[in-house]
């Protein structure tokens, strides 16, 4: 089939490669370069990137409510557009151009954690399990029927970066499945259930030690790589990034041994951390040669 393919993020390059290797992609839609590293020049996206690898044409409109913009979309003569994590919104002659409409790869099981941050809620909620859905897009936030659905468990000690790479895969491999089965039936999201995954806020990031123990675990798990949960030892703001739940009690937030820290409720240990100006380094590297104090801020 003739697909344009709308996506910005690292995530969104695992369906690309797989839509390119059996279709005919006749555009790549992406974000426009954004100013980045110490010079602040033009960065591609990572789709755009791998676009250009590829050899296929792309676009990277500022909007697409013009209607110059809107009248090339629909000058490509797609047969379906594939959305996965474009950061636009698509006005109704978009969605309407292709002639299967636009399908959209969502990091979540919907109607469950509809929105833009789905894997770092799902992580941060304690959800079981979570997964991918192709959802036919309308006009409404991730309220579209589905077409497929795969689901996956969230292990215990599984962070946010772990599932995003998981997921990626999944979606590439499902938006293959269901390209290939054009047309095919959808079911419409059940009313029950519906929850929205909010933007991340940075001021969810510091930890506060006097919270139970299973809800600290989820933040940091939840937050991890970006923007990273973290808490201050000795003035220094250390990101925190992987760990696990451990025995021990104490006042919230003392170190009861190597990097294990007594919450409100329990402990946790972490696995992982970050200190100012260097790379993440797993906790015993972390601590050779450096002493946390009795409590941490």
């Amino acid at each position: 089939m003739r697909v344009i393919f709308m996506g910005t993020p690292e995530f969104s390059v695992p369906a690309l490669r797989a839509v390119a290797a059996a279709h005919e992609v006749v555009a790549v839609y992406s974000q426009p370069p954004r100013a980045a590293g110490r010079g602040q020049r033009p960065r591609p996206s990572p789709v755009q990137a791998a676009a250009e690898e590829l050899g296929l044409p792309v676009r990277v409109p500022a909007r697409l409510r013009d209607a110059g913009a809107q009248a090339e979309f629909a000058g490509f003569g797609a047969d379906v557009a594939v959305v996965v994590a474009y950061g636009l919104i698509l006005p109704q002659p978009v969605l309407e151009a292709p002639r299967f409409g636009c399908l959209n790869i969502h990091a979540s099981l919907l109607p469950r954690w509809r929105g833009a941050a789905p894997i770092h809620r799902a992580v941060m909620a304690g959800d079981a399990e979570t997964g991918v859905a192709i959802m036919q897009m309308e006009a409404g936030l991730d309220t579209g029927p589905v077409l497929a659905e795969r689901r996956t468990p969230i292990g215990p000690e599984e962070t946010t970066a772990d599932l995003h790479d998981r997921l990626a895969g999944m979606g590439a491999a499902l938006i293959a499945e269901v390209l290939a089965a054009l047309p095919m039936p959808a079911r419409v999201q059940p009313a029950e259930g519906v929850s929205y995954a909010a933007k991340i806020d940075k001021a969810e990031a510091r930890i506060d030690w006097t919270r139970p123990a299973a809800e600290i675990d989820r933040q940091i798990r939840g937050l991890s790589p970006f923007p990273g949960a973290w808490c201050e030892i000795e003035g220094e703001r250390v990101k925190l990034l992987r760990c696990r739940l451990a025995e021990g009690h104490g006042a919230p937030g003392q170190v009861l041994r190597d990097f294990t820290v007594a919450c409100g409720t329990g402990a946790v240990e972490i696995t992982q951390a970050q200190r100012a100006g260097r790379k993440p380094m797993p906790a015993t590297e972390l601590l050779k040669g450096w002493v946390l104090p009795a409590r941490l801020g």
